[in-house]
């Protein structure tokens, strides 16, 4: 069995009186619509072996947040793997953007379950910047270590 991969961008950005913030996806579909804690993600998605993590990432970001990827330099967060298996990894790159001009990508699936009726819904619903601490309490838990990596490369920059 081959492991599914994903790769995603987190973008950061530094606000005089408000310190880091990082930027998220609230998940859409209707699984998600009524969740705020654990239903946010790290703007990423799957790719396969004809494609590199890190081009994956950027094409991914732009699906997904509907936003040219912001350009480097890119930190590298490694990798982190999911309880479904699924190996994620992540880029860090110090970014700006106003979450109003986001145009979220759509996936479709039957809904409600089992009627035969297709519908159509954003893989992201919205994109809001958060403190790490918010974040903490936002992110799906699998992803929590990526904040805490951007965090260490930050505190070992200065």
């Amino acid at each position: 069995m081959t492991t599914k991969r994903s790769a995603g961008l987190l973008l950061f950005r530094s606000r005089p009186g408000a310190g880091v913030e990082i930027l998220l996806g609230h998940m859409g579909g209707p699984l998600w619509e009524r969740r705020d804690t654990g239903a946010w993600a790290i703007p990423k998605g799957e790719y396969g072996p004809e494609e590199s993590a890190r081009d994956a990432a950027r094409r991914e970001f732009e699906e997904e947040v509907g936003l040219p990827p912001p350009e480097g330099p890119y930190l590298p967060l490694g990798e982190v793997r999911m309880t479904s298996g699924k190996l994620v990894t992540i880029w860090a790159v110090r970014a700006d953007l106003d979450p109003a001009l986001a145009v979220h990508g759509t996936f479709t699936m039957e809904w409600p379950p089992k009627s035969g009726r297709m519908e159509e819904f954003p893989e992201l619903d919205r994109v809001e910047w958060f403190t790490p601490q918010v974040a903490r309490t936002k992110l799906v838990v699998s992803q929590i270590p990526f904040v805490e990596r951007l965090l260490d490369v930050l505190a070992n920059e200065g």
